[in-house]
């Protein structure tokens, strides 16, 4: 850091110039880096006195040694940041499923809550404000406000590494507290599950809700099964890709619309969005072993869609997915939860989600003391955060519960005593 008394005097060097101006204030220039097209720049600072300047000018060369310091040109606003963001760093870099979300939060709360700030004057007291406005009234949950809260974090977070902004605001924010769900979810019961099955043999694809209730296989998981990946002979299956929700865009022509607001609905609706996915971890990626009659369930599937598909003729849509649509072609997702609830309703069981089906599997693979590590395989739980997986989806029964209050009862205060019979007491009314 250089300094001069001078008036006027400024250096052009790679140091910090430092020097006392012709308006009786202090004066600095610090080399911050360089512009994209190469050149060097500097940020010009001014304070009353030598002391503010020098700390200054200190937290600039912080920030700039750091690499988070913000670049020169017209500042970004936070809509336009966010839009550049979620459009040119996230979409190609994150799945579908994680950039809709990122989407829904920029495009419905965001940019409408605090999208008229400048980046770089973005206050964390913006971002709790616009939370508070989201649960206003009880018209938001306040899920909805963490999952805006994790978007700006992540697209702050960018800005910041990239030197747009010296901090991250909503890094600093504090999001509304969740309550815990009271609610805790109870696995199907084996006579529940007994019932689904037995209403389950009388439909189509009945194999695809065992898979669900007895392995615990998540709904993408299931959907996007191939026979590729099934060997019945060894008796097992590989699980390698996920099923995604269709999206779909217009292909009616510009000239004569088709008038429907939903490019799902057009006739001549156009795909825009792949059918499966690889697993997103290694532990995703997995053997799962198959029960003996579940076995012969899927050998006895493969027989029907080989009927279905000689029925249909040249209207099948040739795949070589398990579960199929009635003229073949992947299961949707949408029309895949409808009849899981059309299942429950024609079993008479409780209603459910259908990931409540995987609860109830990683349950009964405790109930049958199998090791953790073998539950970690067949559910798909990455190494280090099994433990907190196990935690949520295993389930204690309330039976399991009186024994060990027995067990406990009986250790401490002894087994209860059989009260003892007055033969000559008169037991009459």
């Amino acid at each position: 850091m250089a300094e001069k008394k001078k008036k006027g005097t400024r250096r052009a060097n790679g140091e910090t110039a430092i020097y006392f101006g012709a308006d009786g204030r202090w004066h600095a220039r610090v080399p911050m880096g360089y512009k994209d097209n190469g050149e060097p720049y500097r940020r010009h600072i001014t304070r009353p006195t030598r002391d503010e300047l020098v700390d200054e000018v200190k937290r600039l060369e912080k920030q700039r040694d750091a690499g988070s310091a913000r670049q020169p040109g017209k500042p970004w606003t936070v809509e336009k940041w966010l839009w550049h963001w979620v459009e040119n760093i996230a979409m190609p870099t994150v799945s579908e499923n994680t950039y809709d979300g990122y989407e829904v939060a920029v495009r419905v709360h965001l940019v409408p809550g605090v999208g008229k700030h400048r980046l770089d004057r973005l206050q964390p007291e913006h971002l709790e404000s616009l939370y508070r406005r989201m649960q206003a009234n009880g018209e938001r949950k306040a899920g909805t406000a963490h999952q805006a809260h994790r978007t700006a974090r992540t697209a702050l977070g960018e800005a910041v590494r990239r030197g747009y902004v010296a901090k991250n605001a909503a890094a600093l924010a504090k999001p509304p507290r969740m309550e815990e769900d009271e609610s805790e979810v109870e696995p199907y019961s084996v006579e529940e599950v007994q019932r689904l099955l037995l209403e389950a043999n009388k439909r189509r694809n009945s194999a695809r809700w065992m898979l669900a209730l007895a392995l615990g296989l998540r709904q993408g998981e299931t959907l996007g099964l191939r026979w590729s990946d099934v060997d019945l002979a060894n008796e097992y299956l590989k699980l390698r890709r996920n099923r995604l929700r269709p999206r779909y865009k217009h292909g009616c022509p510009e000239a004569s619309p088709c008038g429907r607001a939903k490019a799902g609905y057009c006739p001549d609706k156009v795909q825009v969005r792949r059918e499966t996915k690889n697993t997103k971890s290694r532990a995703g990626r997995r053997a799962v072993p198959l029960p003996g009659p579940l076995v012969a369930m899927l050998r006895a599937h493969a027989k029907t869609q080989e009927r279905e598909r000689k029925t249909a003729g040249d209207l099948w849509t040739e795949s070589d997915y398990v579960f199929t649509k009635l003229l073949g072609g992947p299961l949707s997702p949408n029309t895949d939860y409808h009849d899981w609830k059309r299942l429950l309703e024609d079993a008479k069981v409780r209603d459910g989600r259908l990931h409540d089906a995987r609860h109830t599997a990683a349950t009964v693979l405790m109930l049958l003391g199998v090791p953790a590590r073998v539950i970690d395989q067949i559910m798909g739980w990455e190494p280090g955060t099994s433990d907190s997986m196990r935690a949520r989806y295993l389930h204690v029964p309330d039976a399991m519960l009186k024994d060990v209050a027995k067990k406990i009862a009986d250790a401490i205060w002894g087994p209860p005593e059989t009260p003892s019979v007055d033969k000559n007491q008169d037991n009459g009314d």
